[in-house]
């Protein structure tokens, strides 16, 4: 059966030991694909004027590139590098939603995500993307300390 790992990545350390890690894991199996993924959070639910909704667009797009070049580029770059079948993508939404979703939508059998270290008031009462992937993902979740 063909393996695809998603791998998780948010531009800090933390994607970078789900990244490490997802690398050792496919290197022990036969037939494996990694998708890295980078989420930026945005949320839908905000009411503007036409032209602040165009010019959202344009920002929007521009963040893309961004994460594109930044983030998500070199570390398909490095996975090719080192000999894996990888891709990756960039999307706007809610993290966790977002990573199942494309997950699902990929055909991944696998979400490799690292584990942030905030504390804190808000964080206790809202949770965190990591917390609420694991706990809705479609498909099982690794989360790297």
């Amino acid at each position: 059966m063909k393996s695809k790992i998603v791998i998780g990545l948010d531009g800090a350390e933390t994607g970078d030991r789900a990244l490490a890690f997802a690398k050792d894991l496919a290197s022990r199996m036969d037939d494996c694909e990694l998708l890295a993924i980078y989420v930026i959070e945005w949320s839908p639910f905000t009411f503007q004027t036409a032209e602040e909704n165009a010019q959202r667009h344009n920002r929007r797009e521009e963040e893309i590139a961004l994460a594109t070049s930044r983030i998500v580029d070199p570390a398909v770059k490095a996975l090719k590098e080192a000999g894996f079948n990888a891709s990756g993508l960039v999307r706007h939404g809610d993290v966790a939603e977002t990573l199942n979703k494309l997950t699902v939508q990929n055909g991944g059998t696998q979400i490799i995500v690292g584990r942030a270290s905030s504390h804190g008031f808000a964080k206790r009462i809202f949770g965190s993307s990591t917390q609420n992937l694991v706990m809705h993902a479609d498909v099982p979740v690794t989360v790297v300390g």
